[in-house]
């Protein structure tokens, strides 16, 4: 008996059927997979997508940001978002060994971080008072503080100018930072040059380096290295060279190792005018243009404006009298007497002791004057002398020992910048 085979039929929407559901199934597990891989991009995104400043992630945290408004207290800030003054009180005097509340100063930003439900309760207090330290004050659980620094980036720069007008007026003109210029006229070369009489032509290079934060923001002048200045065709470097014993204060000597720094400063005000110059025939208007001599060398400069001894020495007068006005004298030695007239204020006592570059008083118009200076007298053995014609001092020259040390040291300082044009 052979073996018997029946063909079946099978109808071709059935085959079908059975292929659009595997087809569905398929369709499904790729969806859930798509799905799934978007979900894990989105994850992604957010993950990068996180905000964090000062080690916290602001996500988390309803966020306030303001500034320091005159007169406004940390009391002030925090019971204007309900935080009672006992619960202040215990944060500031926990606080008090890392942070003084009471240091808080108009204008620097701060942070507030609340919480993210409807009561918005503070948690942290962050304080800036510059661009690179900030300060965090925890108060969530307990109350925690401590003082951290930004990361720091340091960029080093070079700059060259020809005077036109003034340094300042040049080097603004540039772009460059306010510091540099400070820096440059007030630290470098304070004693070496009269930047009251600069030429139209003289020049200057400068090699120095830039403090940044977070890659952009920048955070002040980290050092000058090298300088040179050009002076009536008069070359005069600048290399800030630190010994062993200058226990890390910052001097600068020329490419001798003499040192620029002097027994006393041009100027005793930062970035003023001379409006008068001593001159024993000068007519004054204020007593009718008659000629009486003028003794002394007057700075223009607003009402306010900080007066600087120009010398180290102690204060053997300051009060006010007569045409003088408020006034405070120095004597720095045997030789030579300062004398600082027309004070708004004066901010040192007799018998008080003052570093060269130290504040003692306000620019202001007591006595008799017709307009806001600091009329600077300078006295050389008891006499009245014009400080622009005297030979004075220079400060110490760099030891022997560290000659060889320096002038390898300045050596390719000096070839760059002979080589910046």
């Amino acid at each position: 008996m052979g073996t018997k085979f029946r063909l079946v039929y099978t109808p071709r929407n059935y085959h079908s059927g059975i292929i659009k559901k595997l087809l569905i199934i398929i369709g499904l597990g790729v969806l859930t997979l798509q799905c799934a891989t978007e979900e894990k991009k989105i994850s992604n995104v957010q993950e990068l997508k996180e905000d964090i400043k000062f080690g916290y992630n602001l996500n988390n945290f309803y966020v306030i940001q303001d500034t320091i408004q005159r007169g406004e207290s940390f009391g002030e800030i925090l019971s204007r978002y309900n935080v009672d003054f006992s619960d202040i009180y215990k944060i500031a005097n926990q606080a008090k060994d890392t942070f003084d509340i009471r240091q808080l100063r108009a204008g620097k930003p701060y942070m507030l971080l609340c919480s993210k439900d409807e009561s918005r309760t503070p948690q942290s207090f962050i304080y800036q008072p510059n661009k690179i330290e900030y300060v965090v004050l925890e108060f969530c659980d307990s109350i925690v503080a401590y003082k951290q620094q930004k990361p720091v980036k340091i960029v080093e720069k070079e700059a060259f100018g020809v005077i036109e007008n003034t340094l300042s007026e040049t080097m603004e003109k540039q772009g460059l930072p306010i510091q540099l210029i400070y820096d440059m006229s007030d630290d470098i070369y304070a004693w070496t040059i009269d930047f009251f009489r600069l030429q139209e032509g003289d020049n200057f290079k400068v090699i120095y380096k830039q403090r940044f934060v977070e890659d952009s923001i920048y955070a002040g002048i980290e050092s000058i290295d090298a300088a040179y200045f050009e002076h009536k065709g008069e070359p005069i470097y600048a290399f800030n060279y630190i010994t062993p014993d200058s226990k890390n204060t910052t001097d600068y000597y020329d490419d001798s190792g003499k040192s620029l720094q002097k027994a006393f400063l041009k100027s005793p005000v930062k970035f003023s005018r001379i409006s008068s110059r001593y001159n024993k025939n000068r007519r004054i208007a204020y007593y009718g243009n008659k000629v009486r001599p003028h003794k002394g060398t007057d700075f223009a400069a607003p009402v306010g404006t900080s007066i600087f001894a120009t010398a180290s020495g102690t204060v053997i007068e300051s009060t006010r009298r007569g045409g003088n006005g408020k006034y405070v004298k120095i004597r720095h030695n045997a030789t030579y007497s300062t004398q600082y007239l027309h004070m708004s204020k004066r901010l040192v006592s007799v018998g008080d002791f003052v570093k060269q570059g130290d504040v003692i008083g306000k620019v202001g118009m007591t006595g008799n004057t017709s307009g806001p200076h600091v009329c600077y007298r300078f006295w050389k053995n008891g006499r009245q002398v014009d400080p622009f014609r005297q030979k004075l001092p220079d400060a110490k020259a760099l030891s022997e020992v560290y000659k060889s040390d320096f002038l390898e040291y300045i050596a390719p300082l000096k070839q760059r910048l002979d080589s910046i044009n």
